[in-house]
């Protein structure tokens, strides 16, 4: 049976009560203040609903993740990392980047990150826990992604690109960032053939949490403003 959230209680049900079908649905109802999204992600869930749906929070089983050690890098965009036609940023323009992400898409009709998801997530990077990655070429924003970091973990969202390659390349050089702060893991949430050329895979829910309760408080070396 789902669990409806109260708005005076900032707690969910065990990962084990998420159905089976729909993979993941954990929890429906509450809202998206910073302190329940902090909860949820801590938890091992995360937000993904419509605009006509009440908030939905999902962990799936198995969970795709990507280990920054994992990354796999093709000859072609190998290439055109050396030929370094974007300037990578980080944490320049957020409002711009979520915005991006949220732009209707031809092969998607509506969004999940609706405005109050928006307000939500601007508020996560105002308090440092939200961050993003942009690709600029000319001064001119054309791709980027963000998420959110908690201890040495690595929570993905949403990623854009207006230019051919340019969210891999802002996705390659966070990951290689990442790695050089020694975190331990990137949470993709759901598998895509786009994560799983960059060498996401699945692990179960229960290796997901563990690893959660292992890294989620330790001390981080990321310096997302430098």
């Amino acid at each position: 049976m789902l669990t409806w959230l109260q708005r005076d209680s900032l707690c969910f049900p065990p990962l084990n009560k998420a159905l089976r079908e729909p993979n993941g649905l954990l929890a429906a109802g509450g809202d998206l203040s910073a302190e329940r999204l902090v909860a949820a992600y801590r938890h091992g869930c995360f937000p993904w609903y419509q605009d006509n749906q009440p908030i939905l929070w999902w962990s799936p089983d198995p969970r795709t993740v990507l280990f920054p050690d994992e990354l796999h890098v093709s000859r072609s965009l190998a290439k055109i990392l050396r030929q370094a036609p974007f300037q990578v940023t980080f944490d320049h323009a957020f409002a711009k980047v979520i915005e991006a992400c949220a732009a209707p898409r031809d092969y998607a009709e509506g969004t999940w990150i609706t405005t109050p998801m928006q307000r939500a997530y601007l508020e996560l990077h105002r308090r440092g826990i939200a961050h993003s990655v942009e690709v600029w070429r000319d001064g001119e924003l054309v791709g980027g992604l963000y998420g959110l970091a908690m201890g040495q973990l690595f929570f993905g969202e949403s990623m854009f690109s207006r230019a051919d390659n340019a969210s891999k390349v802002g996705f390659v050089t966070l990951v290689e960032q990442l790695r050089a702060w020694d975190f331990a893991l990137i949470d993709c949430q759901m598998p895509t053939q786009h994560l799983q050329s960059f060498g996401a895979r699945p692990i179960s829910r229960a290796d997901f949490a563990d690893y959660l309760t292992r890294y989620i408080d330790l001390p981080s070396k990321a310096s997302w403003s430098a």
